[in-house]
């Protein structure tokens, strides 16, 4: 796989070598590394939004610390009222 760092994706050269420089290896192991490690870092993060011990601007402060570029957390809250 290669993945294009000339022009416009200049910045992808910069990203991946932080992550080489997170994961103290080479630039081929942190991008599988981080591709490895997102889904379950994103499950995770689902999982602590949902706690329902967590008041909603606690959640929603929360949502915002872990969001990035590429990964939005939002929290929403829905209010229905039935009448019969």
């Amino acid at each position: 796989m290669r993945i294009r760092t000339d022009g416009d994706y200049a910045y992808r050269r910069d990203v991946i070598e932080r992550a080489a420089d997170f994961y103290d290896c080479n630039r081929t192991t942190a991008v599988v590394s981080a591709c490895d490690d997102i889904p379950q870092f994103v499950e995770a993060a689902r999982k602590v939004l949902a706690r329902d011990d967590l008041t909603l601007e606690q959640r929603r402060e929360i949502a915002e610390t872990l969001s990035t570029r590429a990964v939005t957390f939002e929290v929403n809250t829905e209010i229905g009222v039935n009448t019969d």
